[in-house]
């Protein structure tokens, strides 16, 4: 089960639609393009338009799973006292004084560019259930970090 925002499963969707509406038949004209060519047995366009398809036809089928099995969460019900999946969390590294402000959200919702963490990723998973001023030692690829909880909000 994969819980997510009501935003993040709606984006699902639209993938779906788009990958099924635009992509697929893309990939199914390239294919037919490839075999008018001749002979498949070697037919590089043919073979890579094929496994176009192979990648496009798997991503549609996870998405499928991750939509029928997406548990959307009611964000009013929802608490900004401790950190949470779906929580705005403003930090500070205690080693830099950097400050740095995270949405923990389910991975397929996941953006760093957006400040959007998986709540599978170390750092998500150091701060669940700490609340505003709690410090988190986290261990990270690079070694450990240590963070403070300065602000929670609920987006």
């Amino acid at each position: 089960m994969a819980y997510m925002s009501q935003e993040g499963y709606e984006n699902l969707v639209e993938e779906l639609k788009r990958l099924e509406s635009i992509e697929r038949p893309k990939i199914s004209a390239a294919i037919a393009e490839a075999r008018d060519k001749g002979d498949l047995s070697e037919n590089s366009e043919y073979e890579a338009a094929k496994e176009a398809q192979s990648h496009l036809e798997s991503k549609i089928n996870r998405l499928k799973v991750t939509i029928s099995e997406a548990k959307i969460i009611d964000t009013s019900l929802l608490s900004g006292d401790a950190v949470q999946i779906l929580s705005k969390v403003e930090l500070t590294n205690l080693d830099t004084q950097a400050k740095m402000v995270y949405t923990i959200v389910s991975e397929s919702e996941a953006n760093l560019r957006e400040g959007k963490i998986s709540i599978k990723t170390p750092i998500a998973q150091g701060l669940l259930n700490k609340k505003v001023g709690d410090e988190a030692v986290i261990n990270i690829p690079r070694g450990t970090i240590r963070l403070r909880v300065d602000n929670i909000s609920i987006e």
